[in-house]
Parts: structure tokens; C-alpha cells; sequence
């Protein structure tokens, strides 16, 4: 038996344009379907928003993103706020999304990509348990945590 768990991020009429920017980010294809591909009538507002989106790549990265109904677009809509200090990471935050690589290179691209129009919460560089570890809020809200697997 397996299992896979797939991170579902809620978005306020932006998930269509954060699944292209991740597909950016770590390659892929973007699958998505709008409320009205589901049946809501293209004149209701927000009919064109999405109801089910994700991008996956070959590599076994997978998102998936929707539209709250009803919600107003905003990009800035985040759940909470992420600070370090002292070495401590402070939140209020439910969740981190994680990206772990093999190499610093790798994680080093993902980083560069994740980090256009992100807030930094912790600069990327060696830790006392990985050579890369970094902290950044995405231009969508979401909070990444990226490091390299530890030998």
C-alpha cells in the first residue's frame, strides 16, 4: 500500500495565475476547470474562476489550487504573518508549504524562481542541519520552507 498527500491551497480569484507561476517555478503541465465548465452560467460573476486546478510535474511535484466562491481578487491575501528571530520562527501561520532538494543547485533555482515578488523570511543559505535553508512568502501568500536533504 501507498499513500500520496497533495497540498490544496485556497486562493481569492488568483489560483489560475499562481498555478501558471509555480508551473514556472518547477515545470509541468496546469490542469484546471472553471465554475462555469461546471455548470454556472458565464454571465454570474466569478464563473470564470477556478473550481479545480493543479500542476504536477514528471518528478512527482503536484499542487493543487481553487478559487474561494464568492471571494474578491486579491493577491495579498495571506493566513497570518512569518518572522525569524533569533533563530526561532515565529507564526501564526497553519502550515508551510516544504520543497526539499538533493542538491543546493537544484534548490537554488527553485529558490530564485519562488523568490520574485516573495518576502524573505530567512535569507537561503547553509544551516547547522542542511547546506541550504531558506524561508520566503510567495507573491500568493503561501509560505515556502526549502532545504537540501542532509546527507
Amino acid at each position: 500500500m501507498s499513500i500520496a498527500t497533495t497540498t490544496h491551497l485556497n486562493f481569492r480569484g488568483t489560483a489560475r495565475a499562481a498555478l501558471e507561476f509555480y508551473r514556472s517555478v518547477f515545470g509541468g503541465e496546469v490542469t484546471l476547470a472553471t465554475y462555469g465548465d461546471f455548470g454556472m452560467p458565464a454571465d454570474v460573476p466569478g464563473a470564470d474562476k477556478v473550481v479545480f486546478g493543479q500542476v504536477e510535474n514528471a518528478d512527482g511535484f503536484r499542487l493543487m489550487a481553487y478559487d474561494i466562491p464568492g471571494a474578491a481578487e486579491d493577491t495579498a491575501a495571506t493566513a497570518g504573518t512569518t518572522t525569524r528571530e533569533n533563530g526561532a520562527t515565529l507564526t501564526d501561520r497553519t502550515f508551510f508549504q516544504s520543497v526539499r532538494a538533493d542538491s543546493l543547485d537544484e534548490l537554488a533555482g527553485y529558490w530564485d524562481a519562488l523568490a520574485d515578488g516573495a518576502s524573505i523570511v530567512e535569507p537561503l543559505a547553509a544551516s547547522a542541519w542542511s547546506p541550504g535553508f531558506g524561508m520566503l512568502t510567495d507573491r500568493f501568500g503561501v509560505t515556502w520552507v526549502l532545504d537540501v536533504r542532509a546527507a
